[in-house]
């Protein structure tokens, strides 16, 4: 459903258009304000599933010293987009196919759209960790980034959750803040190396195997855990490393390469395998920061608009353009003789 400037919900029929970007979050949002700062025709489908929206307080995102809600951060996104032109459409695509060599069409549970190029911009989801109280307390104590959360975990007693080498990596990590850290199995047996294991032993950093029951918090602030042998350990921040599941179904469809991680693979410019197929965010092989997303959607914006540029040069768009200016409006300057006293 498109929102228009004011913030109202309009049911306005989609059309085609130049530039369709399909997610609203970081990556999308900053595709639009650059797409609309150059006049290009464009529009964001978006389901209102951004990871920002679970995000309580963003302190590394330029500009906020202070820091931000993600979701904040998003609602001013949007009505900025909105400054510049963009029409939002609240649906969720579950099709893809590219029609010709010229047109993307995008169909979603509420209707079809079709533009000229497309953006894929929709993100990943972290895998929660398998305990209680995961609702209350993630943003608040329970995190999934070390990049993102590391500094705000100083000197706490951290948690660790998992079984991979990613754990025992982000265990060494986190010394940089705090000298209590800890990994936990949760029961899963490790499957990290031999090498990762010389690192535990080294660095002193202790492991837990047991399988947790329960989990103690306040107001979603972590206090305790407790485990099936019925030992406890206090606790006031934990990180998970469950892994991630990309986004990438559409590109996907469309023909996008992947890596081995599900990631799409772009060129400097952020486009896929597939010409004119963009993506940007964490969907592709960046690392998973508000800010890297927001710059990667502007970059694919101006390669975008610099594509189309392009394009209307060879196909002659540009100049049927001119020669409407050159019949309808004042093109040349407003030149008169001044009398000089």
């Amino acid at each position: 459903m498109p929102v228009t400037g004011d913030g109202k919900k309009s049911y306005v029929p989609a059309s085609h258009c130049e530039v369709l970007i399909v997610g609203g979050g970081m990556a999308g949002l900053s595709a639009a304000i650059y797409l609309g700062r150059a006049m290009r025709t464009h529009s964001i489908i978006d389901a209102s599933e951004s990871l920002a929206l679970w995000e309580p307080e963003v302190q590394n995102y330029l500009g906020f010293p202070e820091a931000i809600s993600g979701k904040e951060l998003l609602e001013r996104g949007r009505t900025q987009a909105c400054t510049f032109g963009t029409t939002f459409i609240h649906d969720e695509v579950i099709e893809a196919e590219k029609i010709g060599s010229t047109c993307f069409r995008f169909r979603g549970r509420k209707g079809t759209y079709e533009a000229s190029k497309a953006l894929i911009a929709t993100g990943l989801y972290h895998l929660p960790p398998k305990i209680p109280a995961v609702d209350e307390c993630l943003g608040k104590s329970m995190f999934f980034c070390k990049d993102c959360d590391g500094y705000r975990v100083q000197n706490q007693d951290v948690a660790i959750l998992g079984a991979n080498e990613e754990a025992v990596e982000y265990a060494l990590n986190l010394l940089a803040f705090t000298p209590c850290v800890f990994v936990l199995t949760n029961g899963s047996k490790p499957t990290w190396s031999k090498k990762h294991q010389r690192w535990l032993e080294e660095y002193e950093i202790p492991v837990g195997l047991a399988k947790i029951t329960d989990v103690e918090h306040k107001k979603g602030h972590l206090r305790k855990i407790h485990f099936v042998d019925g030992k406890s350990v206090e606790v006031t921040s934990l990180f998970t490393t469950r892994g991630d599941v990309y986004h990438h179904k559409l590109a996907k469809s469309l023909g996008a390469a992947l890596d081995k991680e599900g990631q799409i693979k772009v060129d400097s410019d952020q486009q896929t395998t597939v010409p004119g197929l963009y993506a940007a965010g964490c969907v592709t092989a960046a690392n998973c920061q508000m800010i890297i997303a927001a710059g990667a959607g502007a970059a694919a914006a101006q390669a975008i608009n610099r594509k189309l540029f392009e394009e209307s040069l060879k196909n002659h768009k540009l100049r049927r353009m001119r020669k409407e200016q050159l019949q309808q409006e004042e093109t040349k300057p407003a030149v008169k003789q001044e009398k000089r006293k």
